[in-house]
């Protein structure tokens, strides 16, 4: 029939037996997994690296201030530690001896004093010194805790213990408060005040033996600090 063409069926048996074509995308070998996941690694320790930096950030600018763009314009009566000390892992132990870790008086500035429980005039007057220090600081004093460590386990005066609120008073083992804390040369360590930061890093030692002059060139330094760390230091843990 004119117009009308019949198929080869020898054509259309080929096209049946064919094997039927398909493309199959290559999977990755292993080599190529192992790099995929090591940029993975690499991009997300670098983004918590920029955020422990951004974090950071307040905190180095207000030190870099402190001790580096002004340090003409001021003259620190007390010593700057360097490098700082950090505050080690030990446990104290309160005056009822209740263990807790030191660790724990993290996140407040601290003006230290250290001594013996019998607490002679030197460290009376230490004790003295750092309530009025305290106290000067006006509406920043809720930033600074005071913090007398005691060394021995010489029992403390019952007068002297209803005095010392809100004065922390927790004795350390003496070994491990030496490994922190250092006195300067021909000085024995209860001699001084000493300055730690929020992050528990010691940072300041006041001259030995203060007095009410001296006293007064402490309480400039206190008053620097807590305006270098107002942009990221609060009161309160």
């Amino acid at each position: 029939m004119s117009g009308f063409k019949l198929s080869n069926p020898a054509e259309n048996k080929k096209m049946v037996d064919a094997p039927l074509a398909m493309t199959v995308h290559d999977m990755p070998g292993p080599l190529e997994v192992a790099q995929a996941d090591e940029q993975r690694t690499v991009s997300g320790r670098m983004k918590m690296l920029m955020v422990m930096l951004v974090c950071a950030t307040p905190i180095i600018a207000s030190y870099f201030t402190y001790y580096v763009i002004r340090p003409e314009s001021r003259r620190n009566y007390g010593e700057l530690i360097t490098p700082l000390k950090e505050m080690p892992q030990a446990t104290v132990h309160d005056m009822k001896g209740t263990a807790l870790p030191l660790s724990n008086l993290k996140g407040q500035w601290l003006l230290v004093s250290v001594s013996g429980g019998a607490c002679d005039a030197s460290c009376q007057q230490n004790l003295y010194f750092q309530r009025q220090l305290r106290e000067v600081l006006g509406k920043d004093k809720d930033r600074l805790d005071r913090l007398w460590l005691i060394n021995d386990e010489a029992p403390v005066p019952s007068d002297l213990q209803l005095a010392l609120n809100p004065t922390q008073a927790l004795r350390m083992d003496a070994g491990a408060l030496q490994n922190w804390l250092t006195p300067a040369t021909g000085h024995a360590l209860q001699d001084h005040l000493y300055v730690v930061d929020p992050m528990g890093n010691w940072m300041m030692r006041f001259p030995a033996n203060m007095d009410v002059t001296s006293a007064s060139k402490a309480k400039r330094d206190l008053e620097r600090l807590m305006r270098a760390s107002a942009s990221w230091d609060q009161p309160g843990r």
